[in-house]
């Protein structure tokens, strides 16, 4: 609005001041402009433009000495109501008094709205996380108590011969030959859930001697099921050394201890992968063969769980 006001009063022209007539016209023959500042309350469309009016009768372009083509044209132009004598008068014109208020563009608003909604969004995005990591952990609590049980029922002997040797390097030695296998149960009493079970190598000890070995295959067992399990063990003239005196001991009087030993290992997909259980059963029988005799040697409290 100042600026504006520095504009009207640059361009006051009286016929008073000489060097006010345009073109070097004399006083007498120039024309007096009157500049009207728009009111501040008026309606009209035109409130916001500069009025340039002439308050006498043009100066005749012949009888002043500059006088040139372009300021006729210009002349002719003016009493046609169109003539403008500065170049900023027509930018004026397209100018609107416009008061210095305070605009509000709801910056600040949309700001506190977005951020309301990610929070929003952050907390219910938490909220689900939490409840569903308790709603796992309730479920994985309620499959720990399901653990299966394993029965090892019986050791069948098909082969068990003992004799004298030499070993790989022409060390003369005692050596045993074992064929037999396991038989045990599997029990899954889960209600919601099925089991994949598999077993470390199921070892065969005479002493600290294994002389036989067996690997159980993996497989799955589904929820409140049982089945039977067979693992076969061989060990083919296994050298005693040391502990050979003492097993021909044994097995001449019929009575040959041996220990079978491995570990179940189960998993239970409760939830797919995002809850699982595992148990861990450690096994240990133990058992007297006689070497004359292929029999079956029934385990009834002679097995330990762990």
């Amino acid at each position: 609005m100042m600026q504006i006001q520095r504009m009207i009063r640059s361009i006051e022209v009286t016929t008073g001041s000489p060097s006010s007539t345009p073109l070097g016209l004399s006083p007498e023959r120039a024309g007096v402009y009157k500049v009207k500042s728009p009111a501040r309350d008026s309606n009209s469309s035109d409130d916001s433009s500069l009025l340039l009016q002439s308050s006498s009768c043009e100066p005749s372009p012949q009888s002043s000495p500059y006088h040139s083509t372009s300021w006729s044209s210009t002349a002719s132009n003016s009493s046609s109501g169109t003539y403008r004598p500065w170049k900023f008068t027509r930018k004026l014109d397209k100018l609107g008094v416009i008061d210095e208020e305070e605009v509000d563009y709801g910056y600040d608003v949309d700001v506190d709205d977005h951020n309301e909604r990610v929070n929003k969004y952050l907390i219910g995005v938490l909220g689900f996380v939490s409840l569903f990591a308790v709603f796992c952990l309730i479920v994985w609590g309620a499959s720990r108590p399901y653990t299966p049980r394993i029965t090892v029922k019986s050791l069948t002997v098909n082969t068990f011969y003992f004799g004298q040797g030499s070993d790989y390097t022409g060390v003369p030695t005692k050596f045993l030959t074992v064929n037999c296998s396991v038989t045990m149960i599997v029990h899954n009493p889960a209600t919601f859930f099925g089991i994949h079970v598999s077993s470390t190598p199921f070892d065969l000890f005479y002493s600290e001697i294994t002389v036989a070995s067996g690997q159980m295959k993996k497989f799955y067992q589904p929820r409140k099921s049982q089945q039977i399990v067979s693992v076969n063990l061989e060990g083919n003239m296994v050298p005693l050394y040391g502990a050979g005196a003492s097993f021909a001991v044994s097995d001449k009087n019929g009575r040959v201890p041996l220990r079978l030993e491995s570990d179940i290992r189960s998993q239970g997909d409760v939830m797919g992968k995002l809850v699982r259980t595992n148990h861990h059963r450690h096994i240990s029988c133990s058992m007297v063969v006689d070497s004359g005799i292929n029999k079956v040697v029934k385990f009834e409290s002679s097995c330990r769980y762990a």
